[in-house]
């Protein structure tokens, strides 16, 4: 059995919803139990997924790829993830197959 680190937990707890609240006041359009995300190498393209992508290893890994090149201060204004398109729909369908 893995060992669960409380502090790790509350750390992640608190990122995240420091992340939320920046996310749902900039865009009202986003549905509850969602959060947005910009995607693209060139062009930003922003998407909306679902909150229970934040429980899957391969999410949370593109997030820390995220915090590694952007820290908390995205240029989109949201949370913008290092991959392109293709690589994010690639992993979107393979999330939406175990939800």
């Amino acid at each position: 059995m893995g060992i669960i680190r409380l502090p790790s937990m509350i750390s992640n707890v608190k990122q995240f919803h420091k992340l939320h609240s920046v996310l749902t006041r900039n865009h009202s359009d986003v549905p509850k139990g969602h959060f947005a995300v910009y995607v693209g190498e060139t062009e930003k393209k922003r998407y909306v997924v679902p909150i229970a992508y934040l429980n899957h290893a391969s999410f949370q890994e593109l997030l820390r790829k995220a915090e590694e090149e952007f820290g908390f201060q995205h240029p989109m204004g949201g949370l913008t993830l290092p991959c392109n398109e293709d690589a994010f729909f690639h992993l979107t369908s393979r999330l939406n197959t175990t939800l």
